[in-house]
């Protein structure tokens, strides 16, 4: 999760988000007694977060890749996830399925990457045949 830090820059968002958090804080300490350094510190964390996300907002994500969708993210978890646990146990069963779900992944973005070229391609054909010289560009 990004923020968008440079709505720190604009004086009433600045404010905004010093007045949220600071009112945030003090409502955390009236809370607190007699908890653990790791749970204090989970409810602050959670905290500037929430006020960040209420005052900065998310950062937008430019797309780079078109033909990126639902399902390449799906194999991106995927692949994330097969590393994690070959890391956490280096076994040869987790090391198989890791490269196993990294063929699959790097297989399937390939697919999908090609369709969407040939896609392209062709409307750039289609184009070209019918003399519509601006769709080209």
């Amino acid at each position: 999760m990004r923020f968008n830090l440079r709505k720190l820059n604009e004086l009433g968002v600045k404010e905004n988000y010093q007045i949220e958090i600071t009112k945030r804080l003090a409502a955390l300490e009236n809370l607190n007694g007699d908890e653990n350094v790791n749970g204090t510190w989970e409810n602050i964390k959670e905290n500037i977060k929430t006020s960040a996300k209420d005052s900065l907002y998310l950062h937008e994500w430019k797309q780079h890749k078109p033909w990126f969708d639902k399902e390449c993210a799906d194999f991106l978890d995927q692949r994330k996830q097969a590393k994690i646990q070959w890391i956490q146990d280096p076994s040869q069963s987790n090391v198989d399925n890791l490269n196993n779900v990294r063929c699959n992944a790097t297989r399937h973005f390939r697919n999908k990457k090609k369709a969407y070229l040939k896609a392209k391609i062709e409307k750039l054909e289609t184009n070209s045949k019918v003399n519509k010289v601006r769709d080209l560009y």
